[in-house]
């Protein structure tokens, strides 16, 4: 049983981080989706800046969906 417990934490410890969201790069992308995949990262630019700004303010969990989806808004209205 130890045997196991210590495998999985060593198969832990050596995985890499997955579960980030990279950034679309329109370079790497066929010409025909190029024009999709940079309003693909734009939308991302936008979703990062938002939720870079929730943790600045300190948005508690439960209000921080509400918090994102208000800033996503009022930069689309701008």
């Amino acid at each position: 049983m130890k045997f196991v417990i210590r495998a999985v934490l060593i198969a832990l410890i050596l995985t890499p981080s997955v579960f980030a969201q990279k950034l679309v790069d329109p370079t790497k992308v066929a010409p025909e989706y190029r024009e999709a995949a940079e309003k693909r990262r734009a939308e991302q630019i936008r979703q990062n800046e938002c939720a870079h700004k929730a943790d600045v303010e300190k948005v508690v969990p439960r209000d921080r969906t509400a918090f994102l989806v208000h800033c996503l808004d009022a930069d689309a209205a701008k």
